[in-house]
């Protein structure tokens, strides 16, 4: 089992600052007692290319005079505490300038690739040279010298090279450097050899040893990188410029995945990595590590060591302020398996298009719902969820559109958008239309057929929207167009026309377990944030969901609500999530001030009566009543992160 209380301790050092002088055995093992901290992944190679030991096959730091790595992994030892060892695999500067021939280049453009020599970051090595040969005779005498618990490989991804020896071995293949096809299956040829070389330098030493490719983000539907992993690592630093709903959406993919373990990697930082002296408000950190015990994952927690080698205090007492609380929780995180209403087709697992509007969109709609959902790629099982969400885009695989078919045959519920029911001109289910193609106008108006928080108007869809005719469902919303498309012969005021209310036609339809919205509202709504998107969506969630939700709280759009499941404990675990964001200075968002909820109405669906509701860890009882298969109780306050335990 990974552990929950983990420290991801950056070291990337230049040789032009001293390194380790003042580093103490019993400093290091103070700063992670004072963290809570019961693991801790520590340098070997740093970005900079400079080992952190002896080395035969690399060069130390030059201005390091001892084994600093070494110290660092007995230490550790010592009181218990885990120390995965990291190395850099993508970046490394001192080879990067010493060999030239090893550089990853992004294009054949000599004038371009030399302003990218020249900019002042790290540069990327290609895989593809004898780079990887050095880099796993690097990974080799870690294991073989230090025997350690895992290896954290950084800075990774499939990516197109323009080297010399791309070129060469393209054209040996046969392969076209000017399709975009090929350079894509070269570069995915060339990423499996390399997960395939360091793994095997690993294993040679090791069967137990944990092992990461960092990538910065999990590729949904991508099996050959997930299994090429030991568990996962889901980088996402809230103000780092992922934002807080970014975890949620990586979490909701990887939790659905089948016995893999994973992290919830944030940053103490201010900002990003990297970054000296910046702190974050100790109630930030508290709900970044709730938020990842909430969605099933374990923490991480990025820090930086001053290359003296001195532990910052003022780091782990804020950690430790979050970390004490992950371990009184621990008793009702372990072996607790996600429970989820709902799936969401990723579009990302049918398109390769990285964390997609319409993910995005999809994933704060049921967040701001409070629902319980999962992400899932077109190779899992649908049946166990009781509605589907196909968010915008047209779905091409056969083997994935007879699983839509066959879900909702068996009385699954599904809600669609835009593209996602269409094929060869035609809806793929039975939605009481006939669809008609792509709307001409953009943007354009729904006219809504419930009740909406403004009232009775038309409001703007800044979004494709899609044509059909009603056959026998039952219209939910309707669609006006503008007088015309702006163009520069004719326009109407600072934006865009105003609608045009003599022809309505339809915008949303339901027909039993069916729902199509005719708008893309989904990547609509990541762009723009509109309510009447996530108005038109709930309305339909509504009238398909009925009384059917697992759990309902009266908990704001900012909460978050999860629910887990301990079989052996035979308990549920009802997690409620509630923090005050707000942004600082241009983009970034933070949490400082908390601002409490008291009494927050739930209510749970249970097989039988419960035995006990509580709070936990206090243990304090919550009186509630069993109606309907429902047991309904009140939370009398939720501090940033309240967790309630339900037992038969």
């Amino acid at each position: 089992m990974l552990r929950k209380r983990q420290v991801h301790l950056d070291f990337h050092t230049s040789e032009f600052v001293p390194v380790g002088n003042s580093f103490s055995k019993e400093q290091f093992q103070q700063a992670l007692k004072a963290g809570h901290v019961d693991s801790i992944t520590v340098f070997s190679k740093c970005h900079h290319g400079w080992s952190y030991h002896p080395t035969e096959v690399n060069e130390m730091h030059p201005q390091l005079d001892f084994d600093l790595l070494g110290a660092q992994l007995e230490a550790c030892k010592e009181i218990g505490v885990n120390a995965p060892v990291y190395i850099s695999a993508g970046f490394d500067e001192k080879d990067y300038v010493r060999h030239p021939e090893w550089r990853h280049r992004w294009s054949t453009d000599e004038k371009a690739e030399k302003e990218y020599e020249n900019e002042v970051h790290f540069h990327l090595l290609c895989f593809n040279t004898d780079y990887l040969d050095a880099l796993c005779a690097q990974i080799e005498e870690v294991m073989q010298k230090y025997n350690p618990c895992g290896i954290f490989l950084d800075i990774i991804s499939e990516r197109v090279c323009y080297c010399e020896k791309c070129l060469a071995d393209m054209k040996a293949q046969g392969l076209d450097i000017e399709s975009d096809a090929d350079r894509k299956r070269f570069a995915h040829q060339k990423f499996k050899k390399y997960l395939k070389a360091t793994n095997d330098a690993v294993r040679k030493y090791s069967d137990t040893a944990t092992i990461f490719h960092n990538m910065g983000h999990i590729p949904k539907g991508d099996y050959n990188f997930i299994e090429s992993n030991t568990h996962l690592e889901l980088e996402s630093l809230p103000t780092g410029g992922w934002g807080y709903d970014h975890f949620p959406l990586s979490a909701a993919y990887t939790r659905s995945l089948k016995n893999t373990e994973f992290l919830g990697m944030t940053g103490k930082f201010h900002h990003s990595w990297g970054e000296f002296g910046g702190f974050k408000h100790p109630n930030a950190l508290i709900y970044e590590t709730a938020l990842s015990v909430a969605n099933g994952a374990g923490c991480s927690i990025g820090d930086q060591m001053h290359p003296l080698g001195e532990m910052n205090m003022a780091t782990y007492n804020l950690i430790g302020k979050a970390y004490s609380l992950v371990e009184e929780k621990e008793p009702w995180l372990n072996g607790a398996e996600n429970v989820a209403d709902i799936a969401v087709l990723s579009v990302e697992s049918l398109t390769g298009v990285g964390t997609h509007k319409a993910d995005v969109g999809a994933n704060r709609m049921l967040l701001e719902n409070n629902c319980l959902y999962n992400f899932v790629d077109g190779t899992m099982d649908f049946s166990k969820y009781k509605l589907l969400v196909l968010p915008d885009v047209s779905i091409t695989d056969e083997e994935v559109i007879n699983k839509i078919k066959a879900f909702a045959q068996n009385g699954g519920k599904i809600i669609a958008s835009g593209e996602a029911l269409v094929k060869d001109g035609g809806f793929l289910l039975d939605v009481g239309a006939e669809f008609k193609g792509e709307n001409e106008f953009e943007p354009t108006y729904l006219v809504p057929c419930y009740d909406t928080v403004d009232g009775e108007t038309a409001y703007v869809m800044r979004c494709k929207s899609f044509l059909f005719d009603k056959k026998d469902g039952e219209i939910v919303a309707g669609l006006q167009n503008p007088y015309f498309n702006r163009t520069a012969e004719h326009f109407c005021s600072h934006a865009h026309a105003p609608n045009n209310p003599e022809v309505t036609l339809p915008g949303a339809i339901i027909k039993g377990n069916i729902a199509y919205i005719g708008w893309d509202i989904f990547s609509a709504y990541a762009n723009h944030g509109h309510l009447c998107f996530k108005e038109l969506f709930t309305y339909t969630l509504n009238r398909l969901m009925g009384d059917d939700f697992t759990v309902t709280a009266s908990i704001p759009d900012k909460g978050v609500v999860t629910y887990t499941r301990q079989e052996k404990e035979k308990r549920n675990i009802l997690h409620l999530l509630f923090a005050h964001t707000t942004v600082r200075g241009e983009k970034t968002e933070v949490i400082e001030d908390t601002v409490p909820l008291y009494n927050v109405k739930c209510a749970v669906k249970c097989d039988s009566k419960p035995s006990r509701i509580a709070l936990v860890p206090s243990g304090e009882e919550l009186k509630f009543e069993f109606n309907n298969g429902k047991a309904e109780f009140t939370v009398p306050e939720v501090d940033i992160h309240q967790m309630i335990s339900i037992e038969k």
